[in-house]
């Protein structure tokens, strides 16, 4: 890494380039106009030097993963693009510049339906398609400047990926976890394919197309997370994860409360059932018996049947009678009663009702004895697990995964159906199994790989595109592995993901599934920890303001609209008069919000883009997108270019006499010591623990005024306020790269420099070369004490010694400070804990109830 850095050319823009540019201050100086051909210029120069993201895989000691979730290659960034890989970009910058190894790859989603149909509807192949979008929005993302490390670039729909997502296919239903079912789906006419319930709107139609959606009775393939869902649902307690807020929530609901056991049993119709119990002993039950809603789809079977269902109970050696009535006391969100007579009198009396004959064991007494239940779920537990039969702990709502797709974009499932054999799973060396040409049908004949038989057929379902995206993060670490679907040494060093960035939006399923795979990816030797994603930080969306007509709906341009009142948000059509309305909306063509980012590169530049999605709110937050915002960026730009050209005049004017051991001049240097630390402090805090970059962005302002305010002659000779500068421009590089860049260049240029001995700052190299600004030794921190929340003192610490300040210690020093003494001398102390932050503060937690006194009447 240091011959790169070496070899890299650190120099800005000639001065000849910017002659043009020159403008004339009052006093007749001269000087350079921030404009977007200023800006545009800057960009061109460095984009090749600052793109770069040196990852070393033989240096796990310092890893930091942050990953973005990677993106659907439509064609075009949106704005929602350009938050997210801003926010990354922004973070992994300043891990870089903090020593850290940092992993930040980059890949495409790039199987599913959009990409089939707008392929079909131009008349070429989705492949094609798909190609020439990746490589349009590669261009793209290169313009954003993100440092991306494209040497681990991949590509869901390659069969050098998708080789190994039909491998973990296989893998699964070696386990028992992949399994083919019938199941009444939700079925698409317009699109032809499948849609999980979440994808069907509240009035039954469908996301994307908008239809009607049909149910549908469809043979399909199933993964079986439910499996895992008790140990998906305890890894929601695992203390690796930090920051999952409201998600925890979010995952803790979507899996629901394991208070009960699924068991999968085999109906006279050769279809599966799932049938969910609290009580697993009540299979042990001779007489039990299931009842079914009337709107079960076994229903239909069972009248085309013309006899009665039943389903095979290997835990008692009967048949159970099947009874279709909505009588029953179902479970929460479930269709399928167990119904055990010998165990519920409730049961009884449901049996009595619909006639059922009594089974000659069912009066055994050591079936009723509760003293034998334990033992008898015991039994169950143990005989589902040898039969592959269920028996997990999971919630009466939570399905297994359907991940059948009638579709032609998505990877093969590796399953060849012979009429001998029937599913026979494709061998390992076989892979991939690639799409067929369309035009041929004769393409899915194959020989069956168990019997040789010739009229076998390849599984024409493609897999639901969750099952791409569910292992990603682990083959971006060997991307390129041939042998095998990763090195389990490079995982082991590198995951978990430290850090994981996207869109609520995909906080339920995809995380979901996610996680369910690195567990099970965990329990096979692969993966080294059960849960794959440390930290999260989930972005807000980023909203435009739209205009819609209030009669009828239809939403129109900005510039059709005259503004009556901002604030009411009431406002008319030009051309008729009639009231539109105004709201704050996801950014969408359909209503007409959108901000294409190559505009805004084009009229602010790349940085000053960048900088306005990061500021102004938290990432968490939603984004209203307003040229209102704008300025207040435009303008610190502009301050902070004029900053370093009167920094330089300063330095070249003739030389004067200052007494630099003045009380004056020491008074203004300790100023600029206290502003670098505290802006630094603020800065480094919510890059590196808050992730609040607004707030960090916030600081970096501050230090601007204060920086701004100095004196001239302090600029000619002042220690601090060279360091000051410095610490600014370098904390303005993980989200200004081009801009800092030459800033930088132009701060090394100065002559004269006073801390050139100093190992602080690396005068040779470029500013993301730099190490991250540190607090002083002698700078004083603070120790918050907190009771109940409230902040009670703030005690003023030397940096030095609060890095080593214990949680003892915390308390040492708060029952000896007054204000909490005597705030505390009523109470009674529940608990206490303490927070370090190395380098910016410490915060003790003391919680205290308060003593009841006795009152003698």
């Amino acid at each position: 890494m240091q011959a790169l850095r070496q070899s890299r050319p650190f120099r800005g823009l000639h001065w000849s380039c910017w002659k043009r540019f020159l403008t004339h201050s009052c006093t007749g100086n001269e000087y350079l106009e921030l404009s977007s051909d200023v800006k545009h210029r800057i960009e061109t120069h460095w984009k090749g030097q600052i793109s770069g993201g040196q990852f070393d895989a033989k240096q796990p000691a310092d890893k930091f993963y942050v990953l973005s979730m990677f993106p659907y290659p439509s064609g075009n960034l949106h704005m929602g693009h350009v938050r997210v890989y801003a926010i990354g970009d922004a973070v992994a910058r300043f891990q870089r510049m903090c020593g850290k190894n940092v992993f930040q790859p980059i890949g495409w989603d790039s199987f599913g339906l959009p990409a089939e149909n707008a392929a079909n509807q131009r008349g070429v192949e989705p492949a094609a398609w798909t190609e020439q979008n990746i490589a349009q929005m590669k261009q793209q993302l290169q313009r954003l400047g993100c440092s991306f490390d494209w040497t681990h670039e991949l590509s869901t729909c390659s069969p050098q990926y998708y080789r190994w997502t039909q491998q973990l296919f296989l893998m699964l239903h070696k386990h028992g976890l992949a399994y083919q079912n019938e199941a009444l789906v939700n079925w698409d006419p317009v699109d032809q394919t499948v849609l999980a319930d979440e994808q069907v709107d509240a009035n039954g139609c469908s996301w994307r197309s908008g239809a009607k959606v049909e149910k549908k009775l469809l043979k399909q393939w199933f993964i079986r997370t439910t499996a895992y869902a008790k140990q998906l649902l305890d890894g929601l307690d695992d203390p690796t994860l930090r920051d999952w807020r409201d998600i925890i929530n979010l995952q803790r609901h979507w899996i629901g409360e394991c208070n009960g056991y699924a068991f999968t049993l085999l109906t006279s119709a050769s279809n599966l059932l799932r049938v969910w119990t609290a009580n697993p002993e009540h299979l042990k039950d001779p007489n039990a018996f299931l009842v079914l809603r009337s709107k079960h789809y076994l229903s239909k079977l069972s009248t085309a049947a013309g006899g009665g269902l039943s389903v095979e109970n290997p835990f008692a050696g009967t048949t159970i009678p099947v009874v279709f009535s909505d009588e029953a006391a179902f479970p929460p969100d479930c269709d399928v009663y167990l119904a055990a007579p010998s165990f519920r009198s409730e049961d009884r009396e449901l049996w009595d009702s619909f006639g059922l004959a009594i089974s000659a064991s069912g009066t055994a007494e050591t079936r009723l004895n509760p003293a034998s239940w334990e033992l008898l779920r015991k039994e169950v537990l143990q005989a589902a697990t040898r039969l592959n039969a269920g028996g997990y702990r999971v919630s009466s709502k939570l399905q297994d995964w359907l991940i059948s797709r009638q579709r032609y974009w998505g990877t093969p499932i590796p399953i060849v159906h012979c009429p001998k054999c029937g599913a026979v799973p494709v061998p390992e060396e076989q892979l991939p199994v690639t799409l067929p040409k369309r035009e041929s049908p004769d393409s899915l004949l194959c020989e069956c790989p168990k019997c040789g038989g010739a009229q076998a057929k390849r599984e024409t379902d493609t897999m639901d595109t969750f099952v791409d995206s569910s292992w990603y993060y682990l083959r971006f670490l060997d991307a390129h592995n041939s042998e095998r679907i990763f090195d389990p040494s490079l995982a082991s060093q590198f995951m978990p993901v430290d850090l994981y960035i996207g869109g609520k939006e995909h906080a339920v399923l995809h995380l979901y599934y996610a996680r369910f795979m690195n567990h099970f990816l965990n329990k096979c030797g692969l993966s080294p920890t059960s849960e794959p994603f440390s930290r999260l930080l989930v972005q807000g969306m980023v909203m435009g303001r739209s205009f819609r007509v209030k009669g009828s709906g239809r939403y129109v341009r900005e510039d059709e609209v005259e503004v009556v009142n901002a604030k009411k948000n009431q406002a008319l059509l030009k051309e008729t008069q009639e009231p539109v309305v105004m709201t704050w909306e996801k950014m969408s063509k359909s209503k007409q919000n959108g901000v294409e980012p190559g505009d805004m590169f084009d009229e602010y530049g790349t940085d000053t883009t960048r900088l306005i999605i990061l500021a102004d709110v938290a990432p968490t937050s939603h984004r209203n997108w307003s040229s209102a915002s704008f300025p207040g960026i435009l303008n610190w730009q502009k301050r902070l270019w004029l900053t370093l050209q009167e920094f330089q005049a300063a330095r070249e004017e003739a030389p004067s006499d200052v007494d630099v051991n003045s009380e004056e001049f020491l008074a203004e240097d300790a100023k600029l010591f206290d502003a670098r630390n505290f802006y630094v402090k603020g800065a480094t805090f919510n890059y590196r623990h808050a992730h609040q970059l607004s707030v960090a962005i916030s600081k970096m302002q501050g230090l601007t005024n204060s920086i701004r305010r100095t004196p001239k002659h302090i600029q000619r000779h002042g220690r601090q306020f060279e360091r000051a500068l410095a610490a600014q421009i370098i904390m303005l590089a993980p989200m200004a790269p081009h801009f800092a860049s030459e800033l930088w260049s132009k701060f090394v240029a100065v002559k004269g420099r006073l801390n050139e001995a100093s190992p602080e700052l690396q005068w040779a190299e470029d500013v993301l070369s730099q190490r991250w600004p540190d607090i002083d030794a002698a700078y004083n921190l603070d120790l918050s004490i907190k009771v109940n929340g409230f902040e009670n003192c703030v005690i003023k610490v030397q940096r030095t010694l609060l890095d080593k300040v214990t949680h003892s210690d915390a308390l040492d020093i708060a029952f000896n400070t007054e204000s909490v003494t005597s705030y505390l001398i009523d109470k009674k102390i529940r608990t206490t804990n303490f927070v370090l932050y190395p380098g910016i503060e410490a915060i003790l937690n003391i919680y205290v109830d308060k003593v009841q006194k006795n009152v003698n009447v």
